[in-house]
């Protein structure tokens, strides 16, 4: 089911058993935690996470009766499928005591959850919800909830400005609401452009998927140092997006697909993981060797002792790296 069907049973009781997956990262992780404080069983409740999966450990869990009496909740994180009979027993020993609960979030392929799905039936005693990636009035209408929650004082317009300098990044606007909570005072998009570290880095992260594109770029060049960019910085950042094109590159040619998980360490938006993934099937790892060289070459050129122009040295580094790409 979907998140709508889904908000309309939860009201009602907590599922028992449940598969949370999608594109979404922010709701899986608040809908885990808020199981946790609605149980109140974070004092007893397991956590599995990833590498730290055992069958055996889960299954032991939910078999024995809680110590105190409490409740006996085991969350699993993964982002790698769990054989289908694991599952079944897990969701039976969930649906066999009124004080066991199981809550997976799955941060893998949504193909691959599809073949889990029939575990957590509801004919079984479980849910199964898949997220999608939210859109902008989505993203302000669960960050209302969350400053409401905190008792942060923020407006429509500053929690758009918000999520557009964040790109979309739920999990970030959500971290930076609580930073912004502990200031005391109303927020507004003024506020956003002075307390948030983001605007400059994401409009780098533009101007580098544009250069990529093979899009002119000089213009974009003078917008970035004029908002106050250091040409050092940008192009140690440019260096930063090279290497993660050819990671994405050789992730790609091992696995077949991208999973930013995997290969950066931290889960990309659903579409700026498929805009990394599409850039790095167009270069060849040569062009991307000679970029990287270039890069490190003009690097070590800008901070060459004297009264060296760095803005006309920047220039120069994109120009010819333009020409390898």
């Amino acid at each position: 089911m979907y998140k709508r069907e889904f908000d309309q049973k939860f009201r009602q009781a907590l599922p028992k058993a449940l598969l949370l997956f999608g594109d979404n990262a922010y709701l899986i992780d608040y809908y885990i935690k808020h199981y946790a404080h609605t149980l109140q069983a974070k004092e007893e409740m397991l956590t599995l996470y990833f590498d730290e999966w055992d069958f055996m450990q889960a299954k032991n869990y939910l078999s024995q009766s809680s110590l105190f009496g409490g409740i006996n909740l085991l969350i699993i994180r993964h982002n790698k499928k769990i054989p289908k009979k694991e599952l079944d027993i897990l969701v039976t020993l969930a649906n066999k005591t009124s004080d066991n609960y199981l809550v997976f979030g799955f941060e893998g392929e949504a193909r691959d959850a599809k073949t889990m799905q029939s575990s957590f039936a509801e004919k079984k005693g479980g849910v199964w919800v898949r997220f999608f990636e939210a859109n902008i009035r989505e993203g302000i209408e669960m960050l209302q909830q969350k400053a409401q929650n905190i008792g942060l004082d923020i407006d429509h317009y500053a929690l758009q400005h918000l999520i557009l300098t964040l790109n979309n990044n739920l999990a970030l606007c959500n971290n930076e609401l609580d930073k912004l909570a502990i200031l005391g005072t109303k927020i507004t998009s003024k506020d956003i452009d002075r307390l948030v570290y983001s605007t400059a880095s994401l409009a780098t992260e533009q101007f580098l998927t544009s250069l990529f594109e093979k899009q002119p770029v000089l213009e974009m060049i003078g917008t970035l140092l004029e908002s106050g960019e250091d040409e050092t910085l940008i192009l140690r950042n440019t260096q930063r997006f090279v290497n993660e094109i050819f990671l994405f590159h050789a992730y790609i040619r091992l696995h077949g697909s991208p999973d930013s998980m995997e290969i950066l360490g931290y889960k990309l938006p659903k579409q700026i993981e498929e805009k990394k993934a599409q850039l790095a099937m167009r270069v060849k790892p040569a062009t991307l060797l000679n970029i990287t060289e270039h890069l490190l070459e003009s690097e070590l050129e800008m901070k060459r002792p004297g009264n060296i122009n760095k803005e006309t040295l920047l220039y120069g580094a994109f120009i010819k790296m333009q020409r390898y790409l």
